[in-house]
């Protein structure tokens, strides 16, 4: 069973801007609504060049995981998917497109767990909003689907992703606060804004 990880954060916290150390071969990228990523070289200064489907929908994204033998995906930014599916049928009436909507969502995050291997990694890059009681959560596309479905209930890691005066760092428990969550002992409350070495901790954490 593969392992999705939800990223969640604020338009300009720095979700995207994480994956920068991955090598340009490690990682396949599916941009939902975006087309280009905001840096060009990692830490190390080397450029990167990843491969990116762009205007990435559920078949794609399903069909991408069948071919290909790649042990990261990254899906930036996976709101995207209910929320242009929301336009698409925006002159739908009714309640059923929006459990249809939550059906897809979820069965893409079951799959990950029940189709891909072992040692497969998944990021949902995603945005967020607030809750009735002021907590930060994963954004839906209003009350209805969140009746149907707890985003974050479909993950095991949870990342807050937030920029501190120009310091993108995540948090990885909640507290209250926010709805980041992540096993006990796997990182410490608040870890750099790098998705490699998260990557690394998650892999050596459950011995992938």
């Amino acid at each position: 069973m593969g392992i999705p990880v939800l990223v969640m954060g604020e338009s300009g916290s720095g979700k995207t801007y994480s994956i920068r150390n991955f090598a340009s071969d490690e990682i396949g990228i599916f941009s939902v609504e975006k087309g280009r990523l905001p840096f060009n070289k990692g830490d190390d200064g080397e450029p990167r060049k990843f491969g990116i489907v762009r205007r990435a929908k559920y078949d794609s994204i399903n069909k991408a995981f069948e071919k290909s033998n790649k042990k990261v995906y990254i899906i930036d930014d996976s709101q995207y998917l209910l929320v242009n599916e929301f336009f698409d049928r925006a002159k739908e009436t009714g309640y059923q497109k929006f459990t249809d909507m939550a059906l897809k969502f979820r069965n893409l995050i079951h799959d990950i767990n029940e189709k891909l291997p072992d040692d497969v990694i998944v990021y949902f890059l995603h945005h967020v909003e607030y809750d009735s009681g002021g907590k930060l959560k994963a954004k839906t596309i209003g009350k209805m689907l969140d009746e149907k479905l707890t985003v974050e209930g479909c993950f095991d890691i949870v990342l807050h992703c937030l920029d501190d005066g120009g310091e993108h760092y995540f948090l990885t428990q909640g507290k209250g606060l926010s709805t980041a969550k992540s096993p006990a002992g796997m990182f410490q409350e608040r870890i750099p804004n790098d998705l490699k070495s998260v990557d690394t901790a998650i892999r050596e954490y459950w011995q992938l």
